[in-house]
């Protein structure tokens, strides 16, 4: 049987929800190097609730990536635990991990990972159909959401016929198509001019709110951090709040 755990204090929590949708606990990952251990997260916390944006500010190297990765059960944490709505999810079989981040956590990475076979509505359609949805229904989401993002008139153009910023907003819907409850990017905008950065930025911060996802964006871009509703850093591999 899962663990269930209580919600940690938080002077951040801003839902009125007792548990976190996302809690990492007492996070811990090394890695060997040589005869070297690398300690990248070191008890590492951060519990977040839904309608949050988090965004997390760090050096290159610091353990962004690595914690993001923990945090969508991509990979398992040397020790601690990542509960998911208050179910811890290490002890959890390989095919039930796979479920929740198929069904429960959406991804965007700075670099699209768009099928380029396929056009931005069939990209869309893909993810919700391997969960189960018809092809009808499918359609139908993944035409709202491109829509929604600006791109209407884009749906059958095919990823090398889209701009960076058209890119990133279909991964941004392909993340979001199976309605997940926590979306994890990382520096999804780290590839676009400061333009394009805003515009895309916009588009995801709405749909944030629109949806009430608990939102983690790793980035780099000050400006675009101080408009989430937290920031924080990685210290000696812990999660450090910042002002």
């Amino acid at each position: 049987m899962s663990e269930t755990i209580v919600a940690p204090e938080a002077g951040a929590q801003t839902s009125d929800e007792e548990v976190p949708v996302l809690f990492l606990h007492g996070v811990e990952r090394h890695y060997q190097q040589g005869d070297a251990t690398l300690n990248i997260l070191n008890g590492a916390e951060l519990a977040i609730w839904a309608g949050q944006s988090v965004a997390l500010v760090a050096p290159s190297g610091a353990g962004k990536s690595t914690l993001l990765h923990i945090a969508g059960l991509l990979e398992h944490p040397d020790h601690g635990e990542v509960y998911i709505d208050g179910r811890a999810t290490a002890i959890l079989p390989d095919s039930e991990r796979t479920r929740i981040r198929r069904n429960e956590i959406g991804f965007v990475y700075q670099f699209h990972r768009l099928l380029p076979e396929f056009s931005a509505l069939e990209n869309v359609i893909m993810p919700q159909m391997i969960r189960g949805l018809s092809k009808s229904e499918a359609a139908k989401r993944a035409t709202e959401l491109l829509g929604y993002l600006g791109l209407k008139n884009r749906l059958t153009h095919r990823p090398a016929e889209l701009s960076g910023g058209e890119q990133q907003r279909v991964a941004i819907a392909r993340a979001v198509a199976n309605a997940p409850r926590i979306l994890l990017a990382d520096e999804p905008t780290g590839n676009l001019d400061v333009h394009t950065a805003e515009h895309v930025f916009n588009a995801l911060h709405q749909l944030v709110r629109a949806s009430g996802l608990a939102t983690i964006i790793a980035t780099h871009n000050m400006e675009l951090a101080a408009r989430m509703d937290r920031r924080v850093t990685l210290q000696e591999g812990k999660v450090v709040e910042m002002e």
